[in-house]
């Protein structure tokens, strides 16, 4: 092999090699695409409704008022601690708060219907103050309209440790730089009365 055609196959195989890279198959690059991609994400769902449609009276300060049952699924690992928050965007005076639950232990995958609102579980999870300044759950309660009710559900890779009685707020300041992701469960309603 001549000198040029040498040449000519270097630059050949730097260009295959150049090509190859810049389209993310790196060595390792790969199987962290591929299991990205195959990544199962936590899933949040009730038995009471499904995404997009209503709560059921019973949900309500109509009805019962008690906490709908919840359940999810695919917890990220490193998970030390799951908080929850239910917020209605639609309120007339900007986001109204419904229930602020954390400290729930990463082993708890569901929470029964009709959680008491007392100010710390027997798991050890502790109930926040939602705009109601009560502990536990509120169900919706909208003064006219349809509204929307967020259920989100945040994997956190600590423990908050706040005392009972935290706001949403408080949680959302101790959990920044702290998620490693969050599901979400929207339900709406709207008063008949």
């Amino acid at each position: 092999m001549n000198q040029k055609s040498f040449k000519v196959m270097m630059f050949c195989i730097g260009l295959f090699f150049l090509f190859f890279f810049s389209n993310g198959y790196a060595p390792g690059k790969q199987s962290k695409t591929q299991n990205k991609k195959g990544k199962m994400t936590m899933q949040l769902t009730s038995s009471a409704f499904k995404e997009g449609q209503s709560i059921p009276v019973k949900y309500t300060c109509d009805g019962k008022n008690v906490s709908p049952a919840l359940k999810w699924s695919n917890v990220p690992q490193g998970t030390k601690s799951l908080a929850l928050v239910c917020d209605d965007p639609d309120a007339p005076h900007g986001i109204f708060v419904h229930w602020v639950l954390y400290d729930i232990p990463p082993t708890v995958t569901e929470l029964k219907e009709g959680i008491p609102p007392d100010s710390q579980l027997s798991n050890g999870a502790k109930h926040g103050m939602p705009g109601f300044n009560r502990p536990g759950y509120g169900g919706p309660c909208p003064p006219s309209g349809r509204h929307r009710y967020f259920f989100k559900l945040y994997a956190l890779d600590f423990v908050p440790g706040l005392a009972p009685g935290a706001t949403k707020s408080d949680l959302l300041k101790v959990m920044e730089g702290h998620i490693l992701e969050m599901a979400q469960l929207m339900g709406t309603y709207q008063r008949t009365k």
